[in-house]
């Protein structure tokens, strides 16, 4: 991440559809990929997902660029309730990429 870097903001459009607007670098568009956006013209999640799928993947997104040190902000709307304790069913769990499967600590 570069200092001064433009902020990613996720957002609701007019039409209704989240989208990730700013210049992304590869690891950031990679981030949201992962997080259930879309490339094309526009960076964004499927429409009619439904409200709370489209919160739980932006509020995700985000989390992601932020701990990843991208400027983020995301519009307050979008942003899901912690859940108690309970892993997100949509956030699929997969073991780190260079760590071997069954070699965690």
């Amino acid at each position: 991440m570069t200092p001064g870097a433009e902020r990613i903001r996720i957002t609701r459009g007019r039409g209704g559809q989240v989208e990730a607007t700013s210049p992304l670098d590869p690891l950031a568009a990679a981030l949201l990929r992962r997080a259930g956006f879309l490339s094309g013209q526009w960076v964004r999640l499927p429409f009619d997902m439904g409200g709370e799928w489209e919160n739980e993947h932006a509020s995700w997104a985000a989390d992601m660029l932020t701990a990843a040190r991208y400027p983020v902000t995301v519009d307050p709307t979008l942003r899901s309730a912690p859940r108690s304790g309970a892993p997100s069913q949509s956030r699929p769990t997969t073991p780190c990429p260079s760590v071997p499967a069954g070699r965690h600590r």
